[in-house]
């Protein structure tokens, strides 16, 4: 669905196309929820274990609200209150929470959930997890906690190639949410091939963020002179937008703000395509529009590809406050 075009200031014929849906997915909207209302409730200090959401300005704003984030549970005094980030955590380290006494609010998504629970599952039914991700994302990390012995991480068709397991017949698959969907469709197709008995999940663990995300990008690809995603550097969902639309042929650039926007970048560009990972915050991207305008693209263009009304429900412990959000 395409708005109006919204002109002003600039020079005709320069223009920026605005991608919808961009930003913040339910899960980011429900952890960053869960840390202010936390602070609300409980005061600080809250103990954030690593970054809440990937995004830097998220956790500097949180951090100035008291937030206090730490890069494991044994950094928390014992008996504080500690958030879990929306990445998910390995039953190790809620292990060490409760040997420490913490009182743990567990703000993972819940779509990261479904895929600690299918491998549990897979687990207890004697297979061998192929957890198709990026080693060192907390999300994977958390995910191969759950059945470390049972779990081989695979990170690209070339390792789907090689990779051994015990029994070809007793293998399954899961994947990190915020992948790349052309890429992991090729680590699966070269799986299948290699092991034509290996079980699927049920359903696809990408996120529908992630998808529709990527799916937006791919949609204007063909018209975009230039892209601008708005995301942290070690945002996975923002970084598989570059990919995605470097792929389909269309300059990308990744930019923490409107600050990271190289003027060399804009030389004989006539459009540009603008949208956010979902970790990245509206105002980002609001100043980045307006950055651009005062650099001569005055014309404005939201195009809406996938409408998104997802919402998850608070944690348990936060539900019980009774506080809206």
């Amino acid at each position: 669905m395409l708005s109006a075009t919204s002109p002003s200031a600039g020079t005709p014929g320069r223009k920026v196309i605005l991608l919808t849906p961009r930003g913040f997915c339910a899960g980011v909207v429900r952890a960053i929820d869960v840390v202010k209302i936390a602070l609300q409730v409980y005061a600080p200090p809250i103990y954030v274990r690593k970054e809440i959401v990937h995004n830097r300005h998220v956790v500097e704003e949180l951090r100035s609200m008291g937030a206090v984030f730490v890069e494991e549970v044994t950094e928390v005094p014992e008996g504080g209150r500690t958030i879990f980030s929306a990445h998910g955590v390995s039953p190790e380290v809620r292990r060490e929470a409760r040997e420490r006494g913490l009182k743990v609010i567990d703000a993972t998504c819940p779509l990261v959930t479904k895929v600690h629970l299918e491998a549990l599952r897979f687990a207890r039914q004697g297979y061998t997890i192929l957890l198709i991700g990026h080693r060192d994302h907390d999300e994977v990390v958390g995910t191969s906690g759950e059945a470390p012995d049972r779990t081989i991480i695979v990170s690209d068709e070339g390792e789907a190639e090689t990779v051994e397991v015990p029994n070809p017949d007793r293998v399954c698959y899961v994947t990190q949410t915020t992948l790349s969907l052309d890429e992991t469709a090729g680590i699966i197709a070269t799986l299948q091939r290699r092991f034509p008995n290996i079980q699927a999940p049920p359903a696809q663990d990408i996120c529908y963020a992630t998808e529709n995300r990527q799916l937006a990008v791919k949609a204007v690809a063909a018209e975009c002179q230039l892209l601008l995603v708005v995301g942290s550097s070690n945002s996975s969902n923002s970084r598989r937008m570059v990919e995605v639309a470097k792929n389909a042929g269309a300059p990308a650039y990744l930019v923490d703000d409107r600050h990271g926007v190289e003027p060399a970048w804009l030389e004989g560009v006539r459009t540009v395509v603008v949208t956010a990972g979902a970790s990245a915050p509206e105002h980002l991207v609001q100043e980045l529009v307006e950055s651009l305008r005062e650099r001569g693209f005055g014309e404005l263009e939201e195009v809406e590809i996938q409408e998104e009304d997802v919402r998850f429900s608070l944690p348990t412990e936060l539900r019980l406050t009774q506080i809206a959000v």
